[in-house]
């Protein structure tokens, strides 16, 4: 292995989620060397750095994205800070993996993706459940036909983080952009594009079921954001789709989250149900091949991944077998593009507008008007 091909990556954000998701799948790759951390807080920042043995510390993202101590940064931060970073380390020559929604507006997110363009720069925008082992056997089963010509999708994200009256910056319009929608509503609409292809045309129906304060903990009064959205598709196959993504479900697990999948064709249907602690289930019926039935996902989809519960499944997705962040520096390492890239990160973007404006003004809005 040659030093050329070590990649050195900056880390701006020191959430959980890049305690838990980023860094040690970074510890894991023999190609990544994480050279810096950014976070505001700089105590936080410095303890971040000594878990991880990290040797850099800023509390000023410009300043490490100015160091030439990185060939990339993984930007794992609040969606407002989005644009800004990644549109400077992208001037500044680096790769950028950044968090999703990749930015606040469709302009922002397509400014991105063409910087990066101009740049050469080999991005990325984790849409997680891509990598299951269970979304990856029904892309599969999709691809080799298992439901035909496809008609329709029904897509249900239920979790209840929302259902606190706290102020939360993810129902922060300003800083967020957008609530359940870009939250988790564009996990599923990176899924359903990927599954059925281009989306044609969306209808909206965005809300907020909970009061929340009317000031933020600084005391600046704020727009909340929608906690629930319900979603409706043309696919450019003709296809239809509903998606119903809501932060406020009380859903009786551990975890507090389900996932509910149904695909439905000329010939057949697939289901898909998790629930985030016991349960993974694919399961299907094909035209004269009997009732529906359980669907084992086959070796080939789970690796080396652990098959209980889907917390355990998740983490070693990413820290093993390659996917995700792991993929980011591979792809860097050999200068090959990959997927989800800003153009698919400013792609679902642009469907997050569209149903903006659909709720805005109470019709279906074309693609090709944002």
């Amino acid at each position: 292995m040659s030093e050329e091909r070590v990649v050195s990556v900056g880390v701006i954000g020191t959430s959980w989620w890049a305690d838990a998701m980023y860094l040690p799948a970074l510890q894991n790759h023999p190609l990544a060397r994480v050279t810096a951390v950014c976070g505001r807080n700089a105590d936080r920042a410095h303890q971040f750095a000594r878990q991880w043995g990290i040797p850099h510390v800023f509390t000023d993202y410009e300043a490490l994205i100015e160091s030439g101590l990185c060939d990339a940064v993984i930007i794992a931060t609040r969606n407002d800070t989005h644009y800004p970073i990644g549109m400077k380390a992208l001037k500044a020559g680096l790769h950028v993996l950044c968090e999703k929604p990749l930015a606040l507006t469709y302009a922002q997110a397509a400014e991105m993706a063409a910087t990066a363009d101009a740049m050469g720069a080999i991005t990325m925008v984790p849409f997680t459940y891509r990598y299951m082992p269970t979304a990856r056997y029904i892309k599969a089963l999709l691809e080799e036909g298992y439901i035909g010509q496809p008609y329709h999708l029904n897509m249900r994200y239920y979790t209840g983080f929302g259902r606190t009256t706290d102020y939360l910056w993810r129902f922060d319009q300003d800083v967020a952009g957008s609530g359940a929608l870009g939250d988790i509503a564009s996990h599923f609409i990176y899924l359903a594009d990927w599954y059925f292809g281009a989306i044609e045309s969306v209808g909206a129906l965005l809300g907020y079921m909970v009061r929340r304060p009317e000031r933020d903990p600084a005391g600046r009064p704020y727009q909340v954001a929608d906690d629930t959205a319900i979603l409706t598709f043309v696919f450019a196959n003709g296809a239809h789709g509903v998606i119903h993504a809501t932060t406020v479900a009380y859903e009786d697990t551990p975890f507090g989250q389900t996932h509910h999948m149904e695909f439905h064709g000329s010939e057949g249907t697939l289901y898909h149900f998790i629930d985030w602690d016991t349960i993974q289930r694919v399961s299907g019926a094909r035209q004269g091949e009997g009732p529906v039935r359980e669907l084992s996902v086959p070796d080939q989809f789970w690796g080396r991944v652990r098959r209980d519960t889907v917390h355990h499944t998740y983490k070693d997705v990413f820290r093993q077998e390659g996917f995700m962040t792991q993929a980011f520096i591979t792809a860097v390492s050999n200068q090959q593009p990959l997927h989800p890239n800003f153009h698919d990160g400013a792609r679902i973007q642009r469907v997050i507008a569209a149903a903006q404006l659909s709720h805005q003004e109470k019709r279906r809005v074309m693609l090709s008007e944002i």
